[in-house]
């Protein structure tokens, strides 16, 4: 089935990976979007992860960091402060890939677990089709770590590319 050229939204999910990177060049380079709808666009989306999350502590956790629902504001500003250096690292690297091409792209930055988040935006864009990369983790690793690919393929509402990195046998 040749969807190239009915796309009108397509999400290509970066997260500063070479593969992530080598995904979005894949869709500038392989997808046509539709001409008869003007708000036909790529959507380039990360999703920085909350600074809980990120953090891998609660304040409770901390030696001394207090009762367990306490928040640390500094901790978390200083913490969103570094997530957002890294969004913007990232978000640059994705414009110089499609800064000379004659398409519609927009930027889109969301805050959360990265598979529920691409999932929820793909849903929430009715997008025709995801793109994303797979960092190809061993099984083992896979398994611990989870597989942010694995999970949108079986979970976003449109079909989803996977981009493998160069070389990649493995599976």
């Amino acid at each position: 089935m040749d969807m190239s050229g009915s796309l009108t939204c397509v999400v290509v999910a970066v997260d500063g990976s070479e593969v992530s990177m080598e995904a979005l060049r894949w869709a500038l380079d392989n997808l046509k979007l539709s001409s008869s709808s003007p708000d036909s666009s790529f959507v380039v989306l990360h999703v920085q992860p909350s600074p809980s999350v990120a953090a891998g502590v609660s304040p409770g956790t901390i030696p001394f960091g207090g009762p367990s629902g306490l928040e640390v504001p500094a901790f978390t500003a200083a913490i969103e402060q570094h997530h957002k250096r890294i969004t913007d690292t990232i978000m640059d690297h994705a414009r110089l890939i499609f800064a000379d091409r004659s398409v519609n792209v927009k930027t889109q930055v969301v805050v959360g677990d990265p598979k529920y988040k691409i999932c929820e935006t793909v849903e929430n864009l009715h997008a025709d089709l995801l793109v994303i990369g797979s960092r190809a983790h061993g099984r083992i690793k896979r398994m611990f770590l989870g597989s942010v690919s694995n999970y949108c393929t079986n979970h976003a509402h449109c079909p989803v590319v996977v981009i493998k990195p160069k070389g990649d046998s493995s599976e």
